[in-house]
């Protein structure tokens, strides 16, 4: 005799009850419609509880039983706090941490995929490495064991921002950007680490003191609470620390091995010379100052004006061939001899978008200088330098 679908539910097990019922709330895993949460989503979703139990969190859109907020209003869906679905969910998603309410950040890592990424995250956080100034590593504040997968872990760090956003506002607080830049990679790199695929996207910054009010992780131009936008201050007012995220496909490498050699991997940015339809092993750490000198030029070099003394090193760093590119080490010496020759009013000139015409220009140049005057009334530096 068959059952029917009433009576096998009122069979199930208590976890598999629990769960078709989560994802009725949720919605389906398959369509995704009117602010559903979607599939990786929902895997969040089913972790509430246990993660809450684990110290952390995550925001009302991913709680048990969760209601739409604007379900029952004239509200629009994309105003709300809750609206909007996290793109990066299938790994990443943000949290309160509940011991003290900061603010964090979950990621999923298949230690199968990469294996290597806890160990230098790991070893980044923890003393000595991690009171050393030079230190641009995302810390990791947790490792949490997913009980259901014995491949995967989730880790913690804090909650960090694009580095190119807020836009910085003068050449001398992309100067101090560039400096800390460097500085990490020489730092990883002193410790024998190639990170591998320090582009753009794995390039961040320390939001805490920029921020006037609390930023949505989702949506960081808007408050937390979607009320408004966030409010913020320049890097003048407030200076920034950089840091380098994404340790999956970093490696450590012996000191005595002083030219590793590693089958290329793709990273974020595809225009690694040494990549183009050729699988010949290559040291990786030439790659890095590749990484690090492309974004630059793509986020600063190209689309400012004002920044034509960073013409020559950047080419050096992006040559085609990695034999000829210059190491970490001396390119921040020649980047020390650079930041040296650049005069108090340079630094505080304003880093000027090539698209504006004459009239923004003229107008955002006014605004700029007035706010400038007041700052070196109020004795800011030119290099705004984070607190060590």
């Amino acid at each position: 005799m068959v059952r029917s679908p009433k009576k096998a539910e009122e069979n199930e097990p208590r976890e598999v009850s629990r769960a078709r019922l989560e994802l009725a709330a949720f919605g389906s895993t398959r369509a995704v419609t009117n602010g559903q949460l979607t599939k990786s989503e929902v895997w969040w979703s089913l972790h509430f509880e246990w993660l809450k139990s684990r110290g952390y969190l995550l925001r009302p859109r991913y709680a048990p039983g969760w209601v739409p907020s604007w379900i029952g209003t004239k509200r629009n869906m994309f105003l709300c706090e809750d609206g909007r679905s996290s793109k990066l969910a299938t790994t990443l998603l943000d949290a309160t941490r509940i011991s003290d309410g900061a603010y964090v950040v979950l990621k999923i890592i298949k230690v199968s995929d990469h294996p290597h990424e806890v160990e230098i995250g790991r070893m980044f956080s923890a003393a000595p490495l991690s009171t050393d100034p030079a230190n641009h590593c995302v810390s990791i504040y947790d490792v949490i064991p997913v009980d259901e997968d014995q491949d995967k872990v989730i880790i913690v760090m804090p909650l960090l921002a694009r580095y190119i956003s807020p836009p910085l506002c003068t050449i001398g607080e992309a100067v101090e950007c560039f400096r800390q830049l460097f500085e990490g990679l020489q730092f990883m790199h002193r410790n024998r680490v190639a990170h591998r695929d320090c582009m753009t996207m794995n390039i961040m910054m320390d939001p805490s003191k920029l921020y006037v009010d609390p930023f949505h992780p989702v949506h960081p131009l808007m408050k937390r609470d979607f009320s408004g936008y966030a409010r913020f201050k320049t890097r003048t007012q407030c200076p920034v620390k950089y840091y380098f995220i994404d340790f999956g496909l970093s490696r450590w490498y012996d000191p005595s091995i002083s030219n590793p050699l590693e089958v290329p991997i793709w990273g974020g940015d595809k225009e690694v010379p040494e990549f183009q339809n050729n699988n010949e092993p290559r040291d990786p750490f030439p790659t890095d100052v590749f990484y690090i000198g492309n974004a630059i030029r793509k986020d600063f070099v190209e689309p400012n004006h004002g920044l034509q003394f960073m013409g020559p090193i950047i080419a050096d760093m992006v040559q085609e061939d990695p034999s000829k590119r210059p190491t970490i080490d001396e390119v921040v010496t020649r980047f020390e001899i650079i930041r040296k020759s650049l005069g108090p009013w340079k630094l505080r000139s304003r880093l000027a978008d090539k698209q504006e015409n004459m009239l923004e220009n003229a107008i955002l140049t006014v605004s700029h200088w007035t706010r400038q005057l007041r700052y070196v009334a109020k004795h800011l530096p030119a290099v705004p330098l984070p607190p060590s």
